[in-house]
């Protein structure tokens, strides 16, 4: 079944709802005739860690048509028509990842993480709203286009086992806050602006559980 968005203009009014691929194909085709995009979706952003600090990053294909081979973020996803943004993580990390998680308000969450057996739940919190969101995107061909999103910033804890199920991506590797910071710094192209951006600007909760 296809999968419809809430499409929205550059000032966070609704415009209508539209099947994915067809909205996709109107935006390039708008970036291509204009170099601007001129209507944006919702989509989450997350980042996931184990209690020990240590952020699992996702390891894109060579045979994604954009940000080809980089690694990224754990997730990002879109959120579908009716859906709420923390719906939406909790349905990426049982669909991408495999397995269940909750999205909890930011007292609840900091008791939680260290009272929960974090081996069989992912816990998670909002961190940031971003109504202009702007992710830069890299195509095969080298040709740059930046979307704007509507963005939800994640950052949570789970320990167990992760079961990563998106057959478009080569999996996930662990990296601990410096040995990331360091390869960013030393091969930039190896990662997506999109963490690029969401390392550097919320690199104080990229932190251990206390």
């Amino acid at each position: 079944m296809s999968e419809t968005l809430e499409v929205y203009d550059l000032n966070s009014q609704l415009i209508t709802i539209e099947d994915r691929k067809r909205f996709y194909s109107e935006i390039k085709k708008e970036f291509k005739e204009s170099g601007k995009i001129f209507k944006k979706v919702k989509a989450i952003r997350l980042i996931l860690m184990n209690s020990s600090g240590r952020i699992y990053l996702q390891k894109r294909s060579k045979i994604k048509t954009e940000n080809a081979g980089k690694y990224d973020k754990t997730v990002g996803g879109h959120v579908s028509a009716g859906d709420s943004f923390n719906m939406t993580v909790i349905r990426e990390c049982a669909e991408e990842l495999g397995f269940p998680a909750t999205v909890l308000e930011p007292e609840e969450f900091e008791k939680a993480i260290k009272v929960t057996n974090l081996d069989v739940i992912g816990i998670f919190k909002k961190i940031e709203y971003l109504p202009n969101f702007m992710s830069k995107r890299l195509s095969n061909d080298n040709s740059e286009f930046i979307q704007p999103y509507m963005t939800s910033i994640y950052f949570g804890y789970y320990n167990g086992p992760i079961r990563f199920v998106d057959g478009e991506s080569s999996g996930i590797e662990v990296f601990s806050l410096e040995e990331l910071k360091k390869d960013i710094n030393e091969y930039p192209d190896k990662f997506t602006d999109d963490l690029k951006f969401m390392v550097k600007k919320y690199e104080p909760f990229l932190i251990p559980i206390k």
